[in-house]
């Protein structure tokens, strides 16, 4: 049984206990909450939905609801609200997921199915312009040639918010691990915007509401720039962000110096998680205020990591609950 107590007026009750699933806090932080899914319940979803390929989820995006409603009526109800409440509270929003007897490659179009169902129960995710589809899965190996850091295994991909080179409004980021051979190293990094030490002084800086260029490499498919600044704020006054350290272009000196200042900043931060993220397993995060990176991987001739992406919308932004005792 898991708790929770709410903190406004609820748009949707939150339940009392939680069904076919547990919550708890994360070893790394009580910010970033643990979910795990029976291997019952994970076994029921992938029969109720095994009539539809994951190309039918690609073609019929009303699917992609459906079989959200289907994973949680199995859990009796209690899933969108804690989804929900979790991904949208400033002193959470951020969740390990994991789905037990989900843990192998040869199970990733039900990993894929599973992550959409947790992903239409708060939203939408957005068309991904690198795939061509509402998720992109990419693979990471020992060596590469590629335009970004994404695929890039022997250095640290740096903090930063995704959707930062798109219109699409992108309210959350979902992370899935497909699968793993020969790894060492390479845990997610997360740092919420509240722990960061120096978030005041350059929340509060003239340069963090002027409008910057963001810059896509071509291996995004996204050939238009934007324009936005790399703060913002919640109805409440609170910081956001969008921010990516290679795809920023500074426009003179001051910006560019700045920038570097924050960069070296969020990541000589000491409230930085480093979170290990097994196979089958994801991350979801409130993209607004957390960041997200990676680890470095120690090399290995036939390392290989498999990843799924889904980034999108939440359809509640009206919903606000923390978690109790």
């Amino acid at each position: 049984m898991n708790a929770f107590t709410h903190i406004q007026d609820p748009v949707m009750p939150l339940p009392v206990e939680t069904k076919g699933f547990t919550v708890s806090p994360s070893k790394q932080s009580p910010r970033l909450l643990e979910l795990t899914f029976t291997k019952e319940i994970v076994d029921a979803f992938v029969s109720a939905v095994a009539q539809w390929p994951v190309q039918a989820l690609e073609y019929k995006s009303f699917l992609r609801f459906r079989v959200g409603q289907i994973l949680d009526e199995l859990c009796e109800g209690t899933l969108r609200p804690v989804l929900l409440n979790t991904i949208l509270d400033r002193a959470t929003g951020g969740m390990l997921v994991t789905p037990q007897g989900l843990c192998d490659v040869t199970q990733a179009d039900d990993m894929v199915k599973f992550s959409s169902a947790i992903a239409h129960l708060i939203g939408r995710s957005n068309f991904d312009a690198m795939s061509g589809q509402f998720y992109a899965r990419f693979v990471v190996v020992n060596t590469d040639n590629s335009d970004s850091y994404l695929r890039q295994p022997h250095r640290v991909m740096e903090l930063h918010n995704d959707g930062t080179f798109v219109k699409e409004h992108t309210d959350y980021v979902l992370m899935m691990k497909i699968d793993e051979q020969n790894m060492v190293g390479g845990n997610t990094l997360l740092l919420h915007l509240d722990d960061w030490e120096e978030i005041d002084s350059y929340f509060s800086h003239p340069l963090a509401r002027r409008e910057m260029r963001f810059t896509a490499p071509p291996s995004k498919n996204v050939r238009e720039d934007v324009f936005h600044p790399v703060f913002d704020n919640d109805d409440q006054g609170r910081p956001t962000m969008r921010y990516i350290d290679q795809f920023v272009q500074p426009q003179d000196f001051e910006e560019g110096i700045w920038l570097n200042a924050m960069s070296e900043s969020i990541e000589g931060s000491q409230k930085k998680l480093s979170v290990p993220v097994p196979v089958g397993s994801f991350v979801l995060v409130n993209n607004m205020f957390w960041l997200h990176g990676r680890d470095r991987f120690t090399p290995h001739p036939e390392l290989r990591r498999e990843l799924m992406r889904q980034r999108g919308y939440i359809s509640y932004q009206k919903t606000l609950y923390k978690r109790g005792q």
